[in-house]
């Protein structure tokens, strides 16, 4: 049997595609999840319990590279061998030349490769992801990469070169927000409030004004629209400028746009 598409690692993105292409329509049998770890394994089962857990890469169609880093290349030849003539790689780091040699080296040819980046929000239905094309992949390779990916979320095409940039401001701008969210509902308890009442107040201003930022975009008018001249948001707003935040944030991402291709590098 030759299985549509094998996602090669099962932790949670390689699980969260799993359970994304399931609710887009994918068919259990199409599908099958190559995870090593015997305990993951079973967890596997139990979670998706039509769709088949294997421990190596049966004949596929197409493969999604979900491992670590270190494992990326063996995966990549690996699908490659077992017939995969596509690869999409969701390895932070890892760049499209160390991908396409991989997989070239199963089969003596190149195979279309697409790189991505994804996000943890990602788990829920509701991530950002970036692709890049490899020297073979083609629109109908980034097409196919962006309805994988598109299952879980929203994704965008950016040359190679600017992964780094998105794994900095994507990829991990959720940790970023969860301090917020971490200073915000401290911030309410010091403020009188109790922590549970804090906490619900904060993850609904979090939903909503996401929502709001979906559904009319410019953060800057959103941002006046809320801000009364002299009034109390406009305190609030002049403390946050004072300590620098907009600036902490570009060199947050900065940093680890730099840390990432550090990682690339080694």
């Amino acid at each position: 049997m030759t299985y549509r598409l094998a996602v090669v690692g099962g932790g949670n993105m390689g699980a969260a595609l799993v359970g994304g292409l399931l609710n887009a329509g994918w068919s259990a049998g199409d599908l099958v999840v190559v995870e090593v770890l015997a305990s993951r394994a079973a967890q596997l089962r139990e979670m998706f319990p039509d769709v088949s857990v294997t421990d190596v890469v049966p004949p596929c169609g197409a493969a999604v590279i979900a491992v670590k880093p270190p494992d990326v290349a063996a995966a990549c030849t690996a699908a490659a061998a077992a017939g995969a003539t596509r690869l999409l790689s969701i390895a932070a780091g890892i760049p499209l030349a160390t991908l396409e040699a991989a997989a070239a080296q199963a089969v003596g040819r190149k195979v279309a490769v697409v790189r991505a980046m994804p996000n943890t929000p990602a788990l829920v239905g509701q991530g950002a992801a970036a692709i890049s094309a490899g020297t073979t992949s083609d629109d109908g390779d980034m097409a196919w990469a962006e309805s994988i990916l598109g299952a879980v979320g929203t994704v965008v095409r950016v040359p190679e070169a600017q992964l780094d940039a998105v794994t900095g401001l994507a990829g991990s701008g959720p940790a970023y927000l969860f301090l917020i969210a971490e200073a915000l509902i401290d911030a309410g308890v010091a403020a009188g409030l109790s922590r549970e009442n804090s906490e619900t107040l904060v993850t609904q201003l979090f939903v909503g004004s996401a929502a709001l930022l979906r559904e009319r975009g410019e953060p800057a008018e959103l941002r006046r629209m809320v801000t009364s001249p002299g009034g109390t948001t406009a305190a609030g707003l002049r403390v946050l400028d004072e300590y620098g935040v907009s600036g902490a944030f570009r060199e947050a991402v900065i940093a680890a746009k730099a840390r990432s291709i550090e990682l690339g590098q080694s």
